[in-house]
């Protein structure tokens, strides 16, 4: 897993793709910060880039860092989950703004997975994580799945997690508005 880890962060670093497991389903990767990263995936992806991708963090820090003002009822919503839950947060900082919806909103994951969490806690930066799939085609639920042409077109692929299959589907998706309403997105 440490060889992973640090494979990882060198790509990250250079704004290169990883593919990688997560708490849900296989995931394709990039720094959240990077705006040429983020393009790279939606090129692979051939997803039109007014789509906005989910960005994971690895704690209740590095979330406050992010979005300008954490809800109360999102921690009820993180706490209370039982399974992944992506919110929907209205104002962020430093994410870039092609991760972003046109709203300038931002779907984050509190991520509660080992590998993710100690990648983005040794990066020190969000990730960004969309499914490990072409536009139009299933996202993979294992390793085996994932189609050859985005097998071909990351930087990194992680070894570890590559027999197990997931044990979730996507996360759930949840849009806080401005006035304490709740939107179920998925």
């Amino acid at each position: 897993m440490i060889q992973d880890i640090n494979q990882c962060i060198d790509v990250l670093s250079d704004g290169g793709l990883i593919l990688y497991p997560t708490d849900t389903i296989w995931g394709i990767g990039c720094d959240a910060t990077q705006p040429h990263a983020i393009e790279k995936i939606f090129k692979l992806k051939g997803r039109s880039s007014s789509k906005a991708l989910i960005t994971l963090v690895s704690s209740e820090y590095m979330l406050e860092k992010i979005v300008v003002d954490v809800p109360e009822m999102a921690w009820d919503l993180i706490e209370h989950a039982d399974k992944p839950l992506t919110i929907i947060y209205d104002q962020v900082r430093t994410i870039s703004k092609g991760a972003l919806a046109d709203d300038g909103s931002c779907a984050i994951r509190l991520i509660n997975h080992s590998f993710c969490q100690k990648l983005i806690n040794r990066f020190g930066k969000p990730i960004i994580s969309t499914s490990a799939n072409t536009s139009g085609h299933a996202s993979p639920t294992t390793f085996s799945e994932i189609e050859t042409s985005i097998l071909n077109g990351v930087d990194f692929i992680v070894n570890f997690g590559q027999n197990e299959s997931s044990e979730h589907a996507a996360s759930n998706i949840i849009k806080l508005g401005h006035n304490g309403t709740v939107k179920i997105i998925r």
